[in-house]
């Protein structure tokens, strides 16, 4: 069975299947704020969803970082480090992309074990 988490016309924020939760791009929703703000934001967003599949940031398998400038990939580390749990460090994949929208800066999409 396939559980689906804030379902929308264009796409769901969440899938659940077999004991995965797969993410939608987790993005800002203030995009006036700097690379450590936005990350802090999709971070916050990544913890709610993966909270209402009843996981949570320990159980990431993969997590797929898009960055809108390379050059602000310290920043979002910074962030990041302080997110991430010491010991459930998951494999991750960081790039720059053009996103969607130009006021979003990092977009992060995960997948974890429910």
């Amino acid at each position: 069975m396939v559980q689906r988490f804030e379902v929308g016309v264009r796409m769901s924020e969440m899938a659940v299947h077999n004991g995965v939760c797969y993410l939608a791009g987790q993005v800002a929703a203030d995009g006036s704020q700097d690379i450590a703000g936005q990350t802090r934001q999709v971070l916050a967003a990544i913890d709610a969803l993966l909270a209402q599949a009843g996981t949570d940031k320990t159980k990431i398998l993969r997590a797929q970082i898009f960055l809108a400038d390379i050059s602000e990939f310290p920043g979002m580390n910074a962030v990041w480090d302080t997110w991430v749990v010491p010991g459930h460090t998951p494999p991750r994949a960081t790039v720059e992309a053009k996103l969607a929208k130009p006021e979003w800066k990092v977009e992060i999409v995960v997948t974890a074990a429910v």
